[in-house]
């Protein structure tokens, strides 16, 4: 200890103790840390550093084992997700075209004409079950068929649905 850690420890002590309780404590931690200086903690076995030095390095390569692992599942979740995207996003491109190609099997006079309907069957047939089916809806709104209307209209909703959806898929 130097003089003035002395000094500062001399002044605590006796605040904490009286003066001769003060002095042996104070001769008894001088004393203590000249043991410690002359009596040096031992080195440890070169044995006992080798094998925690081991242990360490195979904690450090089981962490970046697992690192890798995790790391390889990131990478493959990565390629089997845009994989997947892709797949979808192919079959989505692959049926556009199709639409646009039988859109354009109609030759060009049976859009040009006035009675598109009367020009094409599949077109008059489904023409045909629209304005049925919008007579219908007409017929329950205004209570013509008896019965329970609102479950008629959704039936008859449902069925317009259906042929809306059935027509644009070909």
């Amino acid at each position: 200890m130097n003089g003035r850690n002395e000094e500062n420890l001399k002044k605590l002590l006796e605040k904490l103790l009286n003066s001769e309780d003060a002095e042996q404590f104070e001769r008894d931690v001088l004393e203590g840390e000249q043991i410690l200086r002359e009596y040096s903690a031992p080195e440890p076995d070169k044995q006992l550093i080798a094998n925690i030095k081991a242990d360490i390095a195979r904690a450090i390569l089981r962490k970046k084992t697992r690192r890798t692992y995790y790391e390889a599942a990131v990478a493959a979740a990565a390629v089997i997700l845009l994989a997947i995207v892709g797949v979808k996003l192919f079959k989505q491109n692959a049926t556009k075209p199709e639409r646009f190609v039988a859109a354009s099997i109609i030759p060009a006079a049976v859009w040009e004409s006035e009675g598109l309907a009367a020009d094409d069957e599949n077109i008059a047939a489904l023409t045909a079950e629209i304005e049925e089916v919008e007579s219908e809806i007409l017929a329950v709104k205004s209570g013509e068929n008896g019965g329970n209307g609102l479950t008629d209209l959704e039936k008859l909703e449902m069925e317009l649905v259906e042929i809306n959806s059935s027509f644009w898929e070909g």
